[in-house]
């Protein structure tokens, strides 16, 4: 991972303290993976407002994340659909479901979150089959070499005017590295291709910097 210069965190740590003030839950989140050995994924907690922001701009009440770690980014998710909506976040790693599940309960947002433990493929494509109602929001934040898949099954499962959000997608900048060997940031490459040819898609990419070090989402509205 690139290294964070000193001034990005600073900047983000003064965005975070006069706008974001994380609350002692969310905290503890973050405290909680780091306790059971999971690696810091999570989004950044300014990241993670403006995620919970989008939700709230388009009246988000279906909000569907393919990858749960601790469930950092579902519990903004579901603080921003709020006790009428629905998430359901995807997760293979038993022990960050295990996790993901106590911290919902703390947040007391579990009434609000659907956990489905297992390949985030095999879950989306049930979940298609099932022919669920469709979600208003979708967030991409799994393995990266699946995502291309993940974006199809997203395509389906979006309701027209939704919205999908891609994370990690500038790689530390090998994204524009044609001859990368990473199978994650070739992963990434055919996700971005793959948005930009599908006539349904209206999407673009914003690489940021900050406690995260470099990196960046991407995000598409599905056309009505």
């Amino acid at each position: 991972m690139y290294k964070a210069d000193e001034k990005w965190k600073n900047v983000d740590q003064y965005f975070i303290d006069h706008l974001v003030k994380e609350d002692e839950i969310l905290l503890d989140v973050k405290n909680s993976a780091k306790r059971n050995g999971l690696p810091a994924h999570e989004v950044a907690p300014n990241q993670g407002k403006f995620l919970s922001i989008l939700a709230e701009m388009i009246n988000a009440k279906r909000v569907l994340e393919f990858g749960t770690m601790a469930g950092y980014s579902t519990i903004w998710f579901a603080r921003a659909v709020g006790d009428n909506g629905q998430v359901v976040t995807l997760e293979v790693n038993k022990k960050c479901a295990e996790i993901a599940r106590e911290n919902f309960i703390k947040a007391k947002v579990a009434h609000i979150v659907q956990l489905i433990e297992g390949p985030a493929l095999e879950s989306a494509r049930k979940l298609v089959e099932n022919k669920v109602e469709p979600f208003d929001l979708i967030f991409i934040d799994a393995d990266k070499p699946n995502n291309p898949k993940y974006l199809e099954l997203a395509i389906e499962l979006v309701k027209p005017g939704g919205i999908i959000i891609g994370d990690n997608v500038v790689r530390d900048g090998e994204v524009c590295n044609p001859d990368s060997e990473d199978d994650s940031v070739q992963g990434v490459r055919k996700f971005i291709s793959a948005m930009a040819e599908n006539p349904l898609l209206s999407a673009t990419a914003i690489q940021t910097v900050g406690l995260k070090g470099w990196d960046g989402f991407s995000i598409a509205i599905v056309k009505k």
